[in-house]
């Protein structure tokens, strides 16, 4: 521990107890930063693409650089924090966040933008899971689910919130703000963080590397695979020689982790029925939700002109409702149980998925669209908080971090598998950036994301239905 960090946490005892709300302002706002640059370029994406001449695949690549390296060191993140601090390790992913912002805003060439896109995944790798862990630790057990629900309701108020904040900045400034925006969040947010949080330690085992090193590049063949497969050829030795890498890889790391003594992803955690279903359930709900607004959003401005304010402004129903909802998720939870929650926001998004496809045309008119809003954001609302809950439900206090960890990381592979698999559809049907060449492509390519919800449903039903083991996985026992 550093000696500003022992000071501050000497100058905390001695005042008492830190407020509630204080502890949770700490640990969810470095989140609501690195959760909101998810999916805050979507309505920059245009302009962007004009300003550096990017093409669609580089397009792709601004939004996957950075959930990829968020997915690939998140786990890596979490097994630093058990062993030198989840504060400490928590305080560096938001300098690393914070700085990899401001080079981001200075990027003149697609490839710079993409490279500082991938540093900033690697801060917000520390920030996702370890917000919830530190939180959990910073609150008294009766007060848990209601913050349990506020932080599912800000994380997802951060991924919806980000074409809406990203369209008024490009809108009142230019896209560069949009990661200038970061800079004075992140100065705020580290003495916020000494001063609330716990400095608490995990299992001090070694770092497992070999295991970054195999699942990190696996991942990345995958997504690099799908996203070149309609441009290179899906027989052509670029793609099919990325497949076949990415497969033995991927092969590699779960052979690693079944014998390795410090594993970065322990596979008994699988065990757990709640954990797994959970989990594949997450994958879904990730794939089908993200991949169909990167199409969506950009429908909205290229094909209906809609400027990237109006375009945010007009999802609004969408991206508001969960700020709403989440919390109440969160606190009715232990009595209706999550797997009934999670059920109908997952039937929800997929309705709201398949109505869009359904009226999708270049004049269609917004208050066709604006049911299908409503219904996708109060199905996120009804998603994030329980899902969270479920994921820890059975799992000991040692391994919350990594449980959650496994969670967010298995969540942001399925956001940029959604994006890839379904600009691919999009490609692949002959789709353009162009207001006459795209919804005739995006129609097929947000309807297999409405499937893929529409499944995770129905996968849904298998969870338990948590009525009485949130109170178990909140306290420990």
């Amino acid at each position: 521990m550093s000696t500003l960090e022992a000071d501050v946490d000497r100058r905390s005892r001695t005042r008492g107890r830190i407020p509630v709300w204080l502890a949770i302002t700490a640990a969810s706002l470095p989140m609501f930063m690195a959760t909101l640059d998810n999916l805050v370029m979507t309505s920059a994406l245009p302009v962007i693409r004009l300003d550096l001449n990017a093409g669609l695949d580089e397009l792709e690549w601004f939004v996957n650089a950075y959930t990829l390296s968020f997915a690939a060191f998140m786990l890596m993140a979490v097994a630093l924090g058990d062993r030198y601090g989840r504060r400490t390790v928590f305080v560096a992913g938001i300098v690393v966040f914070t700085a990899a912002s401001a080079l981001s805003a200075l990027s003149t060439e697609p490839w710079m933008l993409i490279v500082t896109r991938a540093i900033q995944g690697i801060g917000a790798a520390a920030l996702m899971p370890l917000s919830l862990t530190l939180l959990v630790g910073s609150v008294g057990e009766r007060l848990r689910p209601l913050a349990i629900g506020i932080w599912g309701g800000i994380s997802g108020l951060g991924v919806a919130l980000g074409p809406l904040i990203g369209g008024a900045v490009v809108e009142g400034w230019n896209w560069q703000a949009i990661f200038w925006i970061n800079v004075p969040v992140g100065i705020v947010g580290i003495p916020l963080a000494l001063l609330a949080l716990p400095n608490g330690l995990g299992a001090r085992l070694r770092a497992d590397v070999t295991g970054l090193l195999l699942a990190g590049p696996g991942v990345l063949g995958l997504v690099y695979a799908i996203v070149r497969g309609n441009a290179a050829g899906w027989d052509s030795l670029e793609v099919v020689g990325s497949l076949t890498g990415a497969a033995v890889l991927l092969l590699a790391f779960v052979l690693w982790e079944r014998h390795t003594s410090a594993p970065l992803l322990p596979l008994r955690l699988f065990r757990q029925r709640s954990f797994t279903i959970a989990n594949v359930v997450g994958i879904a709900f990730s794939f089908g939700i993200f991949g169909s607004i990167f199409i969506l959003i950009q429908f909205l401005q290229i094909v209906q002109g809609h400027s990237p304010l109006e375009a945010g402004i007009m999802t609004m129903p969408w991206t508001l409702a969960p700020m709403l909802i989440a919390p109440l998720a969160g606190l009715i939870a232990p009595r209706v149980g999550t797997r009934a929650l999670i059920f109908t926001g997952l039937l929800f998004q997929a309705i709201a998925v398949f109505w869009l496809a359904r009226v999708m045309s270049a004049d269609v008119g917004y208050t066709d669209m604006l049911g299908a809003f409503l219904f996708a954001g109060v199905g996120m609302g009804l998603v994030f908080a329980p899902s969270s809950t479920a994921v820890l439900a059975d799992i000991a206090a040692d391994d919350r971090a990594k449980a959650s960890g496994t969670n967010s990381t298995l969540r942001e592979i399925g956001v940029a598998l959604g994006i890839a698999v379904l600009t691919a559809v999009f490609t692949g049907a002959g789709g353009e950036l162009t207001p006459t060449g795209y919804v005739d492509a995006a129609v097929p390519a947000i309807t297999v994301g409405a499937f893929v919800l529409l499944g995770s449903a129905a996968l849904s039903l298998l969870l338990p239905s948590g009525r009485t083991r949130q109170g178990s996985a909140l306290s420990g026992r």
